[in-house]
């Protein structure tokens, strides 16, 4: 009789030992998953980004053998001017 009580109560552990174990199991893969999704969301944003700045180079890339471009450059970055232009500099910058 106290062998079948002990069986009963090793046997009532051992399911809540597996029940314990698989909860926390749960929950640790619950957090794994979390993790990832958040590791997924801030690598789409950085491709997003990158796709952003490839579209911007590609259109510079498309727009820099252009004349409007070469003289952009040269007025902002070289301060070259066509002859006989007049040229007005702001004093409060």
């Amino acid at each position: 009789m106290k062998n079948k009580r002990m069986s009963k109560l090793y046997k009532r552990i051992l399911i809540v030992a597996f029940i314990a174990y698989f909860i926390y199991t749960i929950v640790m893969q619950q957090k794994t998953l979390n993790a990832y999704s958040e590791q997924k969301a801030d690598c789409n944003n950085q491709i997003e980004m990158a796709q952003d700045e490839n579209e911007e180079l590609k259109k510079m890339k498309e727009n820099i053998n252009s004349d409007e471009y070469i003289e952009q450059i040269a007025r902002e970055k070289l301060g070259m001017y066509y002859p006989n232009e007049r040229v007005y500099i702001d004093v409060e910058k």
